[in-house]
Order: structure tokens, then C-alpha cells, then sequence
């Protein structure tokens, strides 16, 4: 555990520090989850880093999973500067980043924030390539705790099979809805529901759609052709919400205003494509990362 303090607030950031298997190459990758999942859901990816000489660290957000769930409210930008505050502790200069969903928005504006340690970025089926501001109404905190409350096992499962458009089992998604719900039972349960309503107002409050087209860094979007996640989307109004979340569509026009991104959609594949198609998935993300290091 990581201990940062933030507003008054002595916090533990919880994070895996893999080390590479067999001949380090001497990078380092970070993984940034997304809102719903976690950070073991990276299983298959650390593995073929590490497997292909990559240190690999992979923490969770505070606010999220292992670590404190705070009283305040969360920020892109505090989640930036714990995550540079971890890299500082662990004596790391620079990485390259694969974030998903959430994590994607994150590692933007981590990326914007401290363009000097980011040489690459993938973009694993990415929320924030539009405004959702644009679309969704304000929504009290109360009303948010209030439905999130209400959610079960198969609520959350027929979320994340249909929401999501997976291609997963109910077998292969039940460690997810098990992490989900059981927090039901716990004394921290109060805590987490406030922090995990405040995780959507986050998304809807900061955008970074416009940040995107300036990164300078080599930017991989890797898309689910099936993929319309749009947080909100059920708050807007009816006459909008079939705008929201081409996501496909979204990522090409981004990556037509940048110089170095491109675009990698995989036919028939939702929210999920490290998990969905794992072996394809992690192939290309080495591919790209082994670009940086012919050029170098």
C-alpha cells in the first residue's frame, strides 16, 4: 500500500509492481482500470508484458477497489497526481501506459499533465470521446446513491452482458458481479456508494474530449465495433440518447486530428477487448509498443 494524505486525509493507494519474467527490457507499462472493474481484470495483460520483459505496475485509483474510499469529492486531477506521486515512490521516470474505459480518461489527462514521462498510450475501449455534459442533465448525488442501492447480482450481470455488449459468459463475467455486489455486505458499504456515485459526476463534470487531439504522444485506440457504452445515456433526453456512444465512429475522428494515433476496431467485440479477445488484444498492444523501441 501506497499512504498519500489529501485534504486532511491519510489515504492507502493499493497497486501490483510486477517485475518483468526472464530479461527485463528495461520499460515499464502502467494499467489504469476502469470504473467497474478490478485491477485483476488485467490478469492476462500483466502476464504478456511481464512474459515480453516489461516491469508492469497496475494501481487502484483511490476510490476504487483495494484503496481508501475518501469523504471528497474525486478529481481527474487528484487521481493524476496520486498516480505521479506512486511512479515518484517507485523510482520511475518514464512509461507507457494501456487504460480502459475510466482509465482512459484518466491517462489522458495524466498524459497532458506530465507529457514528459508518457511515451505511448493505449486506449482500450475508452469513455470520454464525447461530452456527456452535452446530453445529460444534473442528477443530485442522492438519486444516484438511491439506484445504485437497488442494483443485484443479475441487474449488474444483464449490465454488463447487454450495457456492455459482451461476448463473455455469465461464468466468465461472475468474479466481476461477486466484486460488485458483495461490497453490499461490508461496513464500508456507505462510503464506497457515496465514492462510486461521485466517480459518475466526475465523468460527466470533467471531459476531456477536447484534450485528446493534443496529445503528443503515440496514441493506440483499440475499439469494440459493438461498444456504444454513454455514461448517462438513460438520464438524457429520449430524443438524444441514440447519439450518444458511437464510440467506433468517435475514436476514428479523434485520431484523424492527431499526428501519431490510429485506430484498431475488433469486429464483433464490446466494453471489454483484453478480455474479450485476449491473445489479439495483447499481440497488438506489443506490436505498438515495440515500435517506440525499433525507433529508439
Amino acid at each position: 500500500m501506497f499512504p498519500l494524505v489529501h485534504e486532511g486525509e491519510r489515504l492507502r493507494m493499493a497497486y501490483m509492481d510486477v517485475a518483468p519474467k526472464g530479461e527485463a527490457n528495461g520499460r515499464t507499462a502502467v494499467l489504469l482500470h476502469g470504473r467497474n472493474f478490478p485491477s485483476s481484470y488485467w490478469q492476462s495483460v500483466i502476464e504478456a508484458l511481464a512474459a515480453a520483459g516489461y516491469r508492469v505496475v497496475v494501481p487502484d485509483q483511490i476510490g476504487f477497489n483495494k484503496s481508501s474510499k475518501p469523504s471528497f469529492d474525486l478529481h481527474f486531477d487528484h487521481l493524476v497526481r496520486n498516480t505521479q506521486a506512486l511512479l515518484d515512490q517507485l523510482k520511475i521516470d518514464q512509461v507507457s501506459i494501456i487504460s480502459h474505459s475510466l482509465g482512459g480518461m484518466l491517462s489522458v489527462r495524466f498524459a497532458r499533465t506530465y507529457p514528459e514521462r508518457v511515451d505511448q498510450i493505449v486506449l482500450a475501449a475508452p469513455i470520454g470521446l464525447e461530452d456527456y455534459h452535452l446530453y445529460v442533465p444534473p442528477i443530485p448525488a442522492e438519486r444516484l446513491m438511491e439506484l445504485e442501492d437497488k442494483v443485484t447480482p443479475e441487474s449488474y450481470r444483464n449490465q454488463l452482458l447487454k450495457g456492455y455488449s459482451l461476448t463473455l459468459s455469465e461464468d466468465a463475467i461472475a468474479p466481476y458481479v461477486a466484486a460488485r455486489t458483495r461490497i453490499k455486505g461490508s461496513a464500508e458499504y456507505p462510503r464506497w456508494l457515496r465514492t462510486f456515485v461521485n466517480s459518475a459526476q466526475m465523468i460527466w463534470r470533467e471531459p476531456v474530449v477536447q484534450e485528446i487531439p493534443l496529445l503528443p504522444q503515440k496514441v493506440l485506440f483499440v475499439m469494440g465495433e459493438n461498444d456504444h457504452l454513454a455514461p448517462g445515456r438513460d438520464f438524457a433526453p429520449e430524443a438524444l440518447r441514440a447519439e450518444m456512444g458511437q464510440n467506433a465512429k468517435l475514436a476514428a475522428a479523434l485520431a484523424a486530428k492527431m499526428k501519431h494515433a490510429r485506430v484498431e476496431i475488433f469486429e464483433g467485440i464490446g466494453h471489454l477487448p483484453h478480455l474479450e479477445a485476449p491473445e489479439r488484444f495483447n499481440d497488438l498492444v506489443l506490436r505498438f509498443f515495440g515500435e517506440e523501441e525499433e525507433r529508439q
